[in-house]
């Protein structure tokens, strides 16, 4: 039996722009996905998954390509459960050369569903993580990012960046532009407050809005451009330790992405309930649509403010998480 972790994320900047190879800055946050894996003596393969933001579930399958489980649970967030813990599996299964290993897998996790927070990816990194050490390999975290975006890739058609799977197995902060992917040295104390609605945005779906978006107009495709630009000025302002000067781009950056259609009124209304208790800066994080949002302030005005504000679900402070995947046990 191996436990691995890995901590979900904050984009600072960049979210969608991403995917049209702009660079995106992103922040691990120490909130994490835990992963069990133990070796089955057959090739099925067996999920437990609890507190995914969902009445938690166990389902088993494998075999016939049509063998799907019957539970009381939404369709949608079965199929995504079992297209991300099917990949992950698959990807540890050919990382050991074990083409017919079977797992009965336990998720765990901290990081609600489809908030913008990272869930699939620190579940996905985990997992790879977890079942290749019962297999008896150990990858490195370069390794296991770039075989967990291979899963997100596949499951989200196409349309995912390597930004979540890279920060998610690295942790701290990161930069990621196409495949360049590294780490961020330095950098300042960032004074996180994240808001969450409780809803869930549709990845793929509002990842294509953008793309018809921005196919049938001009400004669409120079918001996308725009919000690079505030993406390398941001990093800049990341080196020089200027956090005003972060908060001040990450409103800008909220307000490209509203103009992008992803944002939704709960967002605009705990950015500006931040705004308002005096954050640094406030912005949707992830593909939008529902979720969370992210701000910067030293005090506690911030997430008193959220806890007040009519569709905010939860408020935290979040610390920046250094560690990236780690083996639990």
């Amino acid at each position: 039996m191996a436990t691995s972790s890995a901590p979900g994320k904050v984009y600072l900047f960049g979210e969608h722009a991403v995917v049209y190879g702009e660079p995106a800055v992103l922040c691990a946050i120490e909130r994490r996905a835990r992963v069990t894996a133990e070796a089955r003596d057959d090739d099925r393969l067996r999920v437990q998954a609890n507190d995914l933001t969902l009445d938690g579930f166990t389902v088993t399958w494998g075999g016939d390509a049509d063998d799907r489980p019957d539970v009381d649970v939404p369709t949608p967030l079965v199929e995504a459960a079992m297209g991300y813990i099917d990949g992950a599996v698959e990807q540890a299964r050919d990382a050991a050369d074990a083409p017919a290993a079977g797992f009965d897998v336990t998720v765990e996790s901290e990081i609600p569903l489809g908030a913008g927070l990272g869930s699939s990816a620190a579940v996905v990194v985990a997992c790879i993580d977890a079942a290749t050490r019962e297999l008896g390999v150990d990858l490195d975290a370069e390794t296991v990012a770039d075989r967990a975006y291979r899963v997100e890739h596949e499951v989200q058609d196409g349309e995912a960046s390597r930004a979540d799977t890279f920060c998610s197995a690295a942790g701290g902060a990161v930069h990621v532009q196409g495949d360049d992917c590294r780490r961020l040295d330095d950098t300042p104390n960032l004074p996180f407050v994240v808001g969450y609605d409780g809803g869930a945005g549709d990845t793929g779906e509002l990842v294509a809005g953008v793309r018809s978006l921005r196919e049938e107009f001009d400004f669409a495709a120079d918001t996308v451009e725009a919000i690079g630009d505030v993406v390398r000025r941001g990093e800049r302002a990341l080196g020089d330790g200027d956090v005003e000067a972060v908060g001040r781009l990450m409103d800008f950056d909220h307000g490209l992405l509203s103009a992008l259609g992803v944002s939704s009124r709960s967002l605009d209304t705990m950015v500006w309930a931040a705004r308002e208790a005096g954050a640094l800066g406030a912005k949707l994080t992830g593909a939008g649509g529902g979720g969370c949002i992210v701000a910067l302030d030293r005090t506690e005005q911030t997430h008193t403010a959220l806890q007040y504000t009519p569709g905010c679900e939860e408020a935290f402070r979040a610390e920046l998480d250094a560690d990236g995947v780690r083996a639990e046990r």
